[in-house]
């Protein structure tokens, strides 16, 4: 499944439903297409719901009873757009997926008609990682447009150190630093992408600790939380061992282990110092960092000075490594304010290809 693919889909009016194993994305995926499409997004997970939660809840009228639609259904209604994201239908017991037969088919909720401009998606795991789970009825599933999730590791790379464009305020964690997390375990998968997502084959290991997108983002967070104590990747062995399982949490820190980056922070206040490290990896660590650090404070000092180091990285070499913190910079520009700077003319191929090349190049 291709984010275009999903486009094309709900621009045609068919509900989708997106397959793929847990902790790839899938929710995440929705939210950023809502917001890349301006759309206010309702999360309903439809496994903890009743019949009732999407058939109307029946209350006094002047005329008899009339179904009350939930609390969701009414803000998209009064928006007159929206999303409305169905999570872990395949879950579902047979008695809700009835009542989401009027929802899917009619777009009904209790007595309320949701807006045309309201797209519906819904997320489901393969039978096998189900817990508990149900075959879809036939008429349920014979609405959907089946899209069928293909994890592609670099994609996932080239969007998870600017966190596909919006990263979210954690509460008590340093976003600097998390973004510097961010960008090191994205350049370890860039070495490692078998190790993106591995769901062990034994239900009983299903249950403990293992790779996927999901719990490489709660890597980043415990790192981010190990560095806010001044400490190093080597400390935090037990929190992501803990995230993404033992094997994958040990080959990480020993990888981290040798990194040896400079401070993206040294590099912003003096970018004529940087030099390409040697390995791919570390280029890629160093580069994601720094456009992850000026987009976090930016200003238009911070994002001259990045942009020189991107255009040092591709004078020495590595302008394809550099693509992702180029991308990553010119979603960031501030329109009003920013002019693209003249080093960019090295990324113009890049950033038109990304629609991101709309403007002047200063100089």
């Amino acid at each position: 499944m291709n984010s275009k693919a999903l486009q094309r889909a709900l621009r045609a009016g068919t509900p989708v439903l997106i397959w793929g194993p847990p902790g790839v994305g899938k929710t995440a995926t929705v939210y950023a297409l809502g917001r890349s499409l301006g759309l206010p997004v309702e999360s309903v997970i439809a496994s903890i719901r009743d019949p009732a939660d999407f058939g109307g809840f029946p209350v006094p009228a002047q005329d008899g009873l009339r179904l009350e639609p939930m609390a969701w259904a009414k803000r998209l209604a009064e928006a007159g757009r929206g999303i409305l994201f169905l999570d872990e239908i395949s879950t579902a017991p047979p008695a809700v997926q009835a009542a989401l037969l009027r929802v899917v088919l009619e777009r009904v909720v209790g007595d309320l008609h949701l807006p045309p401009d309201v797209k519906i998606i819904a997320a489901a795991n393969p039978p096998d990682m189900a817990a508990g789970g149900w075959d879809l009825a036939p008429p349920l599933a014979n609405r959907f447009t089946h899209l069928y999730w293909k994890l592609d590791p670099m994609a996932w790379v080239e969007e998870f150190p600017g966190y596909w464009g919006q990263a979210p305020d954690v509460p008590g964690l340093d976003g600097e630093l998390w973004a510097r997390a961010r960008a090191m375990v994205a350049a370890f998968i860039r070495a490692r992408p078998s190790l993106l997502l591995q769901v062990p084959k034994s239900a009983e290991q299903q249950g403990k600790a293992w790779p996927s997108p999901r719990s490489w983002d709660n890597a980043s967070r415990l790192l981010a939380s190990v560095m806010m104590d001044g400490e190093e990747a080597t400390e935090a062995v037990e929190l992501i061992a803990g995230a993404v399982g033992e094997g994958p949490g040990l080959e990480f820190v020993a990888w981290a282990r040798e990194l040896s980056l400079p401070d993206p922070e040294e590099l912003l206040a003096n970018p004529d110092s940087f030099k390409l490290p040697p390995r791919g990896d570390q280029a890629y660590a160093v580069l994601s960092a720094v456009a992850s650090a000026a987009v976090s404070k930016l200003t238009a000092e911070r994002w001259r000075a990045a942009w020189k180091i991107m255009a040092a990285a591709a004078d020495q070499g590595a302008i394809d490594i550099a693509a992702s913190a180029v991308r990553t910079l010119a979603r960031a520009r501030d329109r009003e304010r920013f002019a693209t700077p003249s080093e960019a003319r090295k990324f113009i191929p890049l950033l038109q290809q990304a629609g991101l090349m709309t403007v002047h190049v200063k100089g």
